[in-house]
């Protein structure tokens, strides 16, 4: 009898191996249930996160209120007194699926600006949004609408275009919060 090469062996049991294993592969995936249209993005409610900050926040924190149908919230947060001040964030997936973020500090407003709008440039155009003006930024990633008042900067930011961020701006509603009666004192 011949003795049979290992090589060959070897091979053969590889074939053999793959023609069972791709089958029950594809049946796998044929038959066990998956939803493509299932949207990674998971919404965040924000309401308690958007109280604590009025409450803490040296300025008025805004929110959206009234917006349409399909837009969803999936970030939100509220840092004291960082490199950047005191920040607010707020994002937003638009009905369309683009990008909005609502951004505020106290700090330093150049570089603020420069961070959240991912380096968007000072244009030379305004837009005008109920009976405000904001300055717009525009850039290869994100595109901006800024308002700089005394002692804070908002930023209405992302990959919608500037109407969608008007949408935004317009939909605003900045408060403050008084801490209870007797919070804060020891």
């Amino acid at each position: 009898m011949a003795a049979r090469s290992g090589k060959a062996q070897t091979v053969r049991n590889m074939v053999l191996s793959l023609a069972v294993v791709i089958p029950v592969a594809f049946v796998s995936y044929a038959f066990l249930p998956h939803d493509e249209s299932n949207d990674p993005v998971k919404t965040v409610g924000y309401r308690v996160e958007l109280d604590t900050a009025r409450r803490a926040a040296p300025y008025a924190v805004a929110a959206p209120e009234g917006l349409a149908e399909g837009w969803r919230a999936t970030s939100v947060s509220y840092r004291a007194g960082g490199k950047d001040g005191s920040t607010w964030h707020l994002g937003f997936l638009d009905p369309q699926k683009e990008y909005v973020a609502v951004e505020q500090s106290d700090g330093p407003a150049a570089e603020f600006i420069d961070e959240v709008s991912r380096r968007a440039e000072r244009t030379d155009s305004t837009q005008k949004v109920g009976d405000t003006s904001w300055r717009r930024y525009a850039g290869e990633k994100y595109n901006a609408l800024v308002r700089e008042e005394r002692g804070v900067t908002t930023v209405v930011t992302g990959t919608a275009p500037f109407g969608r961020l008007a949408e935004m701006a317009a939909a605003l509603k900045a408060e403050k919060k008084d801490l209870p009666e007797g919070a804060g004192k020891s």
